[in-house]
Order: structure tokens, then sequence, then C-alpha cells
């Protein structure tokens, strides 16, 4: 790798098989040990998050402790090469034959840009399913008139890459490309119809007569991925209601579900789904509930709370990519993400439920003539607020402050109150034991995961 070449490197920015690093970081084992465990991966030495050049130089102290990292993770890592382009090092750590490697009794996998800590019994479960990791990253033949320009050009932007590179070159950069071979997430991305290669990797919507099994209506994208999920949320928003608020001179307008709950559900169907399956994923739109059905192979061991307590993502690289265009954020925010939104329209949270080789989540819809967004959210907070100034007096000061932060967050935790009115969270559990003798707030559920509700004497 010559200069220029690391040049354009830098320029695609972090992701699956890269990371960036100002000098020789202390935890250096475990981004060793998570790019064995993945697809291998490239550390720059000198190099700040966003992209700057700010140089740096191992010395052969530093080069000695490189290598005894390498020899030290079990099993050791044989292929670890180090080398200086210009002011930048660079450690190249290839994929493992003899995974799952650990470091110092842990061990890491690279899951997006990021690495993470596995527990043992979850790591070997994870590798010994067939294609768990190397589907998204399989290459293959491919015919490059069926290249998507305009799906290009989106993705580039979405990841803020602005830079005019030669297209192979980019795609081979984000190890999209190798030997004129692209492999199955470029086929996703870049498609022009990717039933010629994946013929079932498609979006299907489905709108029912009522909650009978009558089809009044039906709609297959498959373009690019990016494509397939923007209409299908178009699709959605043109079949479920909208409601009209009017507020002073002004109207607006509120999907009867939240479009950010329904954007999360189908990226996290589409970033795990089983790509293999012969089933496409499905949303069916009845009249009480929506319904995304999607094709994914599941350990009988997991539990409903695995699912909401991380997130280990089926497909790797697919994954990475989708966090580069910021269409997902760090893995397991998704279902905590979907419950605060659903939170704010004050509708029940989405029933999940799974078997070996089906994972489906159901909204259930709001009826809008007896349950609309105004009376659940607006004239609620109104009551809410009209509550809290009807409650001030004869509160100190800090109660008052806790009642309106909490107010406007009901999840606000004990610590971001002390931050916010500036007093010691012992102060903080003082005053909320006097609102609470005073039947003025309740907790509701566990400290994590639960809320505070404001209450009347």
């Amino acid at each position: 790798m010559d200069k220029k070449e690391l040049l354009n490197l830098i320029k695609t920015g972090e992701g699956y098989t890269l990371e960036f690093k100002e000098s020789l970081p202390s935890d250096l084992a475990k981004h060793m040990c998570a790019f064995a465990n993945a697809s291998g991966g490239k550390i720059l030495l000198g190099i700040k998050d966003n992209g700057q050049i700010v140089g740096y130089s191992l010395t052969n102290t530093d080069n000695s402790r490189v290598q005894d990292i390498a020899r030290n993770i079990d099993p050791s890592l044989a292929q670890v090469a180090i080398k200086q382009v210009d002011t930048i090092t660079v450690i190249h750590i290839l994929e493992g034959k003899d995974k799952p490697y650990f470091s110092q009794g842990h061990c890491y996998l690279r899951i997006g840009a990021n690495t993470q800590q596995l527990k043992r019994d979850e790591i070997k479960a994870f590798f010994e399913q067939e294609g768990k990791i190397i589907f998204d990253e399989k290459f293959l033949p491919f015919d490059f008139t069926d290249f998507s320009d305009s799906a290009y050009n989106n993705f580039l932007t979405r990841a803020k890459i602005t830079d005019n590179l030669d297209r192979r070159q980019l795609l081979q950069n984000m190890n999209f490309l190798k030997e004129e071979k692209l492999n199955y997430s470029g086929i996703l991305f870049f498609s022009k119809d990717i039933r010629k290669y994946l013929r079932n990797a498609t979006i299907q919507c489905v709108l029912y007569q009522g909650n009978s099994s009558t089809i009044i209506d039906k709609k297959e994208f498959f373009s690019d991925l990016v494509s397939n999920f923007e209409q299908t949320i178009s699709y959605l928003k043109s079949k479920l209601n909208t409601e009209y608020v009017i507020r002073g001179i002004y109207r607006e307008e509120y999907l009867e579900l939240p479009e950010e709950a329904l954007r999360e559900a189908l990226i996290n169907a589409i970033a795990h789904r089983d790509y293999f399956s012969p089933a496409p994923i499905l949303v069916n739109i009845y009249l009480s509930k929506l319904v995304i059905l999607n094709p994914a192979i599941i350990d009988s061991a997991v539990k409903l709370e695995d699912f909401l307590m991380g997130s280990y993502p089926r497909n790797l690289f697919l994954f990475s990519n989708l966090q580069r265009i910021e269409l997902v954020e760090k893995a397991g925010s998704g279902f905590f993400r979907i419950r605060d939104f659903l939170e704010k329209y004050k509708l029940p949270m989405m029933h999940i439920a799974f078997s070996e080789r089906l994972f489906y989540v159901t909204f259930q819809r709001p009826d809008l003539q007896i349950n609309s967004y105004q009376k659940r959210v607006i004239e609620g907070e109104g009551l809410v607020e009209g509550l809290v100034e009807g409650l001030v007096e004869g509160l100190v000061e800090s109660q008052k402050k806790i009642l309106d932060l909490i107010k406007e967050n009901s999840r606000i935790s004990k610590a971001e109150l002390a931050k916010n009115i500036g007093i010691s969270e012992t102060a903080v559990d003082k005053n909320i034991a006097q609102l609470k003798n005073k039947g003025l707030l309740k907790r509701v559920g566990p400290d994590k995961g639960g809320h505070w509700e404001i209450t009347k004497k």
C-alpha cells in the first residue's frame, strides 16, 4: 500500500474493517482480537476520528509490544503486519483461521464501526451457525450493467464521502469489490434489481380488508436496499391514517403510528434477516394492527429479554454499512428507540414474537375516533401542565424544578435531575422522597427502564 492508496482509504472513514487511532492505544489487544474474530481489518495510527492526519511512528519498543499482544491473544495471531506509510502506521490484522479468539479471557467482535465484548457462550453459538458472518461478505460475479449509479451516489452522499474517487477503487477500499466480484452487501446496496442475484431479498407490503385475509392492495419493492426501505415507508404513510391537529393558525399532521418507530422496526428487519431464506420481508396492514415479519434464524435458547437487552447483528458487514449511512445507530438501541417513540405517542409497546425461522413485531393501530393523538397527547400535556401548576404551592424551588423536568421527560434519571437543577443526587433523593410522601410523584417500574409519573394527592 502506497501513500495515495492509504489516503484514499482514509477518505472512506472508520468502519467494519477500519479503525482510526491518534497513537498506540492502551486497549489495542481488544481491537486486534475483534478484527481477527470478524473479517480482519486495519488499525491506522496517527489519524483522528474525523480522518484528520496527525501522524504517528512506532518505536522499536512499540513494535515489540504489538507483536507481544498478537502472541498473547488466545490462540495467538500469526498474521499481523506492521507498515509505516509516510507519517501513518498501519497495523493489518488478517481474519483468524481458528475462531473464536480471546484477549485476557474476553472475546471481542467487530460490530459496525465498534468493538464489542461478547460472552463465551454467545461467541461460540455465534460462529457455530453456518453462514452467520460470511453471507454478506461472499463475493460473486456481477454484471455491472445491473449496477445502479443513483443508488451508489445516494450511498456516498449519506456516508458523507465527497471525494470523486474512481468507482471501482472506492468500492474496493470499502470492501465491496474484489477481483471484479461484488459481495452480497454490495449487491443489496447497488443493484438495480436484487431479484437477479437474491430472488427473495425483497420487501412485500400487503393491505387487508379489515382484519380478514382478503387482500385489497399489494406492493413488492425489489430495487436497491435503501430505495426499498424508503419506498416501503412511503407506502405505509399512504395507507395508514393521518390526523390533522389545528394549533392556532397552524395545522400539524400526525401519522397514526410514529414514523420513526416504523423506520426502526423495518431497518431492524433488513439488518438481521436471513437472506438465504425463500421468504421476503412481509409488512401486513390490518384494520387493527401492522405486522412486520422477518425471516431469521434464531437460536432456540434465545429469550425475549435477550433481544431487549442487546443486539448482535446477523450480517455484520451489512450492519456496518447501514451504520455508515446512518440508517442504524449502535447495535442494541433499536427496540429502546421504538419504545421511546411509542411512549411519546402514548401508545403501547409493540408486541415481539419469534420462532426458529421467523421474527415478527406487531404495532397496535389506534382507533382515531376514540383514541386520537389530540386526546392522547396534546390534551394530556395540558392536563399535566395544569396539574404541575396546581401543585407548586407550598413546594420548595428544587421540588418545583423536579416536577417541571419530569413533565418534559418522564424517564429522566436522578443524575440528570441533579445536573439540571444544580444540586447533589443525595438532595434529589430527599426531594423526591418528600414529593412521594405528599402523593405528588411515583415511580413506575424499576430504576432502569421505568419512568416517573406526576400524581394528584
